[in-house]
């Protein structure tokens, strides 16, 4: 039996990141539908992501939630849809009740956890975030090529300031992915937010930040093994 797999982007919105495993699934004769949101506009916050997420659910039986980074605050706004059996967190922003976006780096110590981490690897710890650095490192080049080649997608301010309105974790099933190798969010950085606001254990698969453009087969590998 087929699922439905909606994909809920990272900070820039761009539905174009899903590519390598909306090919993977559909292969496997499963449907993809990733998500546009409208990042770069500055009247969108998390309310008008959640509602055009919940646009592409409906219409859809057996729906899996995919929410990537950013994509975490989104995804449980949206996950009391009768038609969401699971929702899937990859490498996640993890929100707690009311916390923006804004406040979650500051609220998880995310900036120390990755400067000791950078650190460990033999990484200024002090540098900036780098596409290529932080977020491409294991990016196959042909997948790549394209990101670093145009102007990365913007994310508009309001998503990080404005209210967020969620006040419960939704009673759903929800589990976690997280990258061996992520720079951005170093993998005990992840384990221990997962425990901590979820109660669960983050399954690990080889690569970085971005799992779906370097691990499109072994994601979709545990996403099926998950279906519900």
């Amino acid at each position: 039996m087929a699922t439905t797999y909606v994909l809920i982007p990272g900070a820039g919105g761009d539905a174009a990141f899903w590519q390598p495993l909306v090919a993977e699934l559909c292969r496997r004769g499963h449907d993809a539908v990733p998500v546009q949101l409208p990042a770069a506009d500055e009247e969108s916050a998390l309310p008008e992501y959640a509602a055009v997420v919940r646009a592409a659910v409906d219409g859809h039986d057996d729906v899996v939630l995919v929410a990537q980074s950013l994509g975490a605050f989104t995804a449980p706004l949206v996950a009391d849809h009768p038609a969401v059996r699971l929702l899937v967190l990859l490498n996640p922003m993890i929100p707690a009740p009311g916390e923006t976006p804004g406040e979650w780096g500051d609220a998880t110590g995310h900036g120390p956890a990755r400067a000791a981490y950078a650190a460990a690897q033999g990484r200024d710890p002090d540098a900036p975030v780098d596409l290529a650095v932080d977020f491409l490192h294991d990016v196959p080049d042909e997948v790549a090529a394209p990101l670093l080649a145009g102007d990365r997608a913007s994310e508009s301010e309001s998503v990080f300031t404005r209210p967020n309105p969620l006040r419960r974790w939704p009673d759903v099933p929800t589990r976690v992915v997280s990258g061996r190798d992520d720079r951005l969010f170093p993998l005990e950085f992840q384990r221990r937010l997962a425990r901590e606001r979820l109660g669960v254990e983050p399954a690990v698969l080889p690569g970085g930040h971005l799992l779906a453009m370097s691990q499109p087969r072994l994601l979709a590998d545990l996403l099926e093994s998950w279906r519900p």
